[in-house]
């Protein structure tokens, strides 16, 4: 169990106190408008493993336990945790918890919600993969649940401060449908949804009867504005209260605006490009040879080198990310220190091309979102830019997130620009996810969009999944990491910035998950 999780688990009471205290809300704090940069694909909780689903369902359901701002784990709707022996953990949930229709919430609804996972099925990342560790569920009463699994797992309880419980007899026959028209959006969060228009707002009401108390607003109005310019107008012009995602270009500009307040941390989130090197040829999107080159490492490597991270951070994100080439950020849990951020070798790019048989290079594709991450448009068309100095002719597609996602799904993209949060506050779950083998069953490699594959980081990851000692297992990952990085599995960039701006009347604690969390949004004390 890592250092982290211990404290978390010993200090579960204490911690909880902290989290439930209420400050009183200003009089006339009715009604919070939110400007959502990134857009909702359901909301049926399980659906697809997404931050911006995740916030709101955050919202309406509730998870057992939860995470602070910097990724701590805290207590929410089980007031304590604790491993039984080697196979096991024990949950106690708190008392007096309802659903929104008055129904009690118990330990049967927390056994449904683990059966009910695996069934549901997605366009992306899986809440499999934080259930499948459970191999049978015990109701010890209705307040007590055991979950038991094949040995030690120490992650469980982090997976389950993202598992989103519903209740056996509300929405046992619930369709996706059903959770987007209302009629199953029933859970036990603060809020209850009052209207949904996909693509367009969901407004959510004050649950009154919310167990961890009173909140601040009586009505969130969550509108979606995926147009960076767009939604940094509606703040200007007072038609949003508060917004995520604040264009690179405008921070400083709202920093000297007395109207404003910005808030910003290091987020948990790595960009990066993914290489195709396991696709057999012909492969889409690459042409002037028979071969796949990337699946020279030798290529992949030259790829890197011709990246200027640096100047991406600079130029694209005016300075506000972090140049990377790991998956965590300094001062964190599995965070690699001997790793530092090389400069960009040209040079050395084209002498690796022509070692590897490609001195005139060849042409490529380069896929990547227009209307998800910060810049992410104009990021793809910087490093097309870097990739031709070198002799690789790239051509950029940057397409809605929507369409971009699927395509890179199939792998219709042999270089991708994608990203993964590690909200757990560690490197095991991107490296689970992302870059372990894929295998459906165990739940492995969810998000393995390219089918890389790697027996050493495989065998360390295993090894992590079941190390109780905190060293020994931040040594397995930090292990398992260098195992991809050095193979060059994909092309780590930055660690994207999380800001946030708002009127100067509001006042909300950055959090490196990046999410919007509505509880947390509170009047300034004047």
């Amino acid at each position: 169990m890592s250092r982290h999780h211990r404290e978390g688990g010993r200090a579960a009471a204490f911690a909880f106190a902290l989290l439930g205290v209420v400050l009183p809300v200003a009089v006339g704090a009715q009604t919070l408008t939110i400007g959502a940069g990134a857009p909702i694909s359901s909301l049926d909780p399980h659906y697809h493993q997404l931050r911006s689903n995740a916030e709101v369902s955050q919202m309406l359901f509730g998870t057992l336990l939860t995470t602070d701002a910097q990724a701590r784990l805290l207590p929410s709707m089980a007031e304590s945790w604790r491993p039984i022996g080697d196979a096991g953990w024990e949950f106690t949930l708190r008392e007096n918890i309802r659903f929104h229709n008055g129904r009690p919430f118990t330990a049967d609804d927390v056994a449904f919600t683990i059966e009910r996972i695996p069934t549901v099925s997605g366009p992306g990342a899986s809440y499999g993969t934080h259930v499948r560790p459970v191999r049978r569920v015990e109701v010890v009463d209705a307040r007590t649940v055991r979950f038991h699994t094949d040995g030690p797992f120490p992650l469980l309880p982090v997976y389950f401060s993202q598992v989103f419980m519903l209740g056996r007899d509300i929405h046992a026959n619930a369709s996706g449908g059903d959770f987007n028209d209302g009629k199953a959006a029933i859970g036990t969060g603060p809020y209850r949804l009052a209207s949904y228009t996909p693509g367009d707002r969901i407004v959510m009401e004050r649950n009154d009867n919310w167990w961890g108390g009173t909140v601040p607003w009586a009505t969130v109005n969550y509108r979606i504005i995926t147009n960076d310019a767009a939604r940094m107008a509606a703040l200007l012009a007072g038609d949003v209260d508060f917004i995520d995602q604040i264009p690179t270009r405008d921070v400083a500009r709202l920093r000297r605006d007395s109207r404003f307040r910005v808030s910003e941390t290091t987020s948990l989130r790595t960009m990066y490009v993914t290489l195709d090197s396991t696709r057999t040829p012909p492969v889409p999107g690459i042409s002037g040879t028979e071969a796949n080159p990337l699946a020279d490492i030798r290529v992949r490597r030259a790829l890197s080198l011709a990246i200027s991270r640096r100047a991406l951070v600079e130029r694209v994100m005016d300075g506000s990310a972090l140049a990377t080439t790991q998956f965590m950020p300094p001062g964190t849990y599995s965070h690699i220190p001997d790793m530092p951020v090389p400069d960009a070798d040209p040079a050395a790019a084209r002498a690796l091309l022509a070692e590897a048989g490609y001195p005139n290079g060849f042409a490529i594709t380069l896929g990547g979102s227009n209307d998800r991450y910060m810049n992410d448009s104009q990021m793809v068309q910087a490093i097309g830019q870097m990739w031709t100095r070198i002799g690789i002719r790239t051509t950029v597609e940057a397409q809605p997130y929507a369409t971009f996602i699927g395509r890179a799904t199939r792998r219709e993209f042999p270089a991708a620009l994608l990203t993964w949060g590690n909200s757990t506050g560690e490197a095991s779950v991107v490296l689970n996810s992302v870059l372990r083998t894929v295998d459906r069953e165990r739940g492995h490699g969810a998000a393995n969009r390219v089918r890389y594959s790697n027996p050493e980081l495989d065998r360390l990851v295993g090894a992590a999944e079941t190390e109780m000692d905190a060293a020994k297992r931040e040594d397995l990952l930090r292990r398992a990491q260098r195992a991809a990085l050095d193979d060059v599995a994909l092309v780590p960039l930055y660690l994207q910035p999380a800001l946030w701006a708002m009127r100067s009347s509001l006042t909300y604690e950055a959090r490196a998950d990046e999410r919007n969390d509505f509880v947390a949004i509170r009047p300034a004390e004047r």
